[in-house]
């Protein structure tokens, strides 16, 4: 299949569907479902495919779908995220706000949906036509928010034969039309740390009697990051910040225990790895002169998203073939975690972030994980076309020996008529 026919398919195809991809993706708005609780999101993805002659599996905790498209040579697999967050969608004047109380798409996981569903049913109709040189895996992962999807559909065995893996994320801070990619580090390690300091409390007016928890918890507070930047590389961007301290209930009472809780973030997959028995050692070090016992619970959450350099490259090409080299976009590395991570710990692969700002619109950034997220809806047929075309690149460059070849060029060069 010549580029050019396949742009004119692909927009034949969202000519015909694209009205009811944003349907789609309005129904899923108004009925958003919480980490391993996306049982409809679940069954509605599911009719699509199976309505498309696809034979798409449920992952064993029953929300979460892994669907198989075409057969032999490399394995491309593609994933969006179908869950919601728990908080209150405050948007007003739209037909599609979230009629759970509590639940709503706030962080653009039903666009990312959507677009992968439609990726799928397009890439369907290549692998009946005979044009697929390889199969596509689509992931559509419960639990990101969580987090834990990725690691169960890991444990699933969804990655076995998955050559390459890329994803798309929604990006306010991008116009629509744009891509934004990264080599490297693009978000980071998001883990939750707890310090709690126990020993012998009682009366302020004798602190050498007692082992003075407070004074020590302020020593943690203020020494622990400190000491931090000097035991970790400075391109880490290894970061602590606490959110809760707590110590005590009256003025003239020393406690017999103290906890303070906050989160580790880093950019780097080395000191991320090294962190839990780097923490605890300074911990150790802080607290030894004031006779006070340390537990320190370290909770990983995930680690560093480092997109492979060739994946990105990849990326890049397919969304100047599927947009035009102008829809390509730098983007910044972010502090925020995402669970695309554990993916990248298995196979090579990159995230984008997929610009969902409306180029005309008047006020605010609409940003993420606020009840007034929103995106423009055309983001959903450029998501489509940034899957498809992601999918096609790796894999006619997976198909050839020594990678990229003029087959290759040949089939996809026309692309950004898309």
């Amino acid at each position: 299949m010549q580029g050019r026919d396949l742009a004119d398919q692909m927009a034949a195809f969202l000519a015909r569907g694209e009205r009811g991809l944003v349907e789609f993706r309005r129904d899923l708005h108004m009925h958003p479902e919480l980490a391993f609780a996306e049982t409809r999101t679940t069954q509605r993805v599911e009719e699509r495919l199976r309505s498309a002659g696809l034979e798409p599996e449920r992952l064993p905790d029953g929300t979460g779908l892994v669907c198989d498209i075409g057969s032999g040579g490399p394995t491309v697999a593609l994933r969006g995220d179908i869950d919601a967050l728990p908080l209150t969608d405050e948007k007003t004047g739209v037909p599609y706000r979230s009629t759970v109380p509590g639940a709503a798409h706030a962080c653009g996981h039903d666009v990312h949906t959507t677009a992968l569903l439609g990726a799928g049913l397009f890439l369907a109709q290549q692998a009946r036509a005979g044009a697929l040189p390889g199969r596509v895996r689509l992931l559509f992962q419960p639990a990101e928010e969580l987090p834990g999807g990725a690691r169960a559909v890991i444990g699933a065995g969804a990655l076995e034969g998955v050559d390459r893996i890329f994803a798309l994320h929604c990006d306010p801070r991008l116009l629509w039309g744009q891509v934004g990619l990264r080599v490297g580090p693009i978000t980071a390690a998001c883990d939750q740390l707890a310090v709690r300091l126990s020993g012998p409390g009682g009366h302020t007016a004798r602190p050498h009697l007692t082992s003075d928890l407070v004074y020590a918890l302020g020593k943690v507070v203020t020494e622990l990051p400190a000491a931090l930047s000097r035991r970790v590389d400075p391109r880490a961007g290894f970061s602590l910040v606490w959110g809760r301290v707590s110590a005590g209930s009256a003025p003239n009472v020393i406690p017999d225990d103290a906890v303070a809780e906050g989160t580790v973030r880093c950019l780097d997959d080395d000191a991320w790895h090294a962190a839990p028995d780097v923490v605890k050692e300074l911990v150790e070090s802080v607290v030894g002169g004031y006779r006070a016992t340390a537990e320190v619970d370290y909770r990983r959450g995930v680690p560093p998203t480092v997109n492979e350099a060739e994946s990105v490259r990849m990326l890049r090409d397919a969304v100047g073939q599927a947009l035009g080299p102008e829809a390509v976009a730098s983007t910044p590395q972010s502090l925020g975690g995402e669970d695309f991570a554990w993916y990248l710990e298995h196979v090579p692969g990159a995230l984008a972030r997929l610009g969902t700002h409306p180029p005309d619109a008047a006020g605010p950034m609409l940003d993420l994980h606020r009840g007034t997220f929103d995106v423009d809806e055309r983001a959903i047929g450029t998501g489509v076309r940034v899957f498809v075309s992601a999918a096609l690149t790796a894999l006619w460059e997976g198909s050839r020996p020594g990678g990229r070849g003029a087959a290759a060029d040949d089939a996809l060069g026309d692309a950004a008529l898309m």
